[in-house]
């Protein structure tokens, strides 16, 4: 009977291949941490960006609420007085003495 010989692996070899593996997981550890703070950063990004979406949602129904009163007689009126000083004909102003 003849014994087989198994073929031994040098020690460069299983250092070599010890290197590869730890310079591997390094790798990707240092990558799942990078990916970990990208996620966090977008998560916050997102957040912000929810919060503007709803204030410009706001903006836009007090735009469109602003629109609509635009379109009254009551602006029209509140513009007249205040802008032109128009009154009614039988409306009476009072106004303040100057104090000194």
């Amino acid at each position: 009977m003849a014994r087989k010989r198994r073929k031994r692996l040098s020690k460069a070899t299983i250092l070599g291949a010890l290197l590869v593996t730890l310079v591997l997981c390094s790798t990707l550890l240092y990558k799942q941490n990078v990916m970990q703070a990208n996620g966090k950063e977008y998560a916050e990004q997102l957040k912000e960006l929810e919060k503007k979406s709803r204030e410009l949602k706001k903006e836009k129904e007090e735009l469109k609420d602003f629109k609509d009163y635009v379109k009254t007689d009551e602006y029209v009126e509140e513009v007249a007085r205040e802008k032109f000083g128009l009154v009614y004909k039988d409306e009476i102003i009072f106004e303040p003495e100057d104090e000194k």
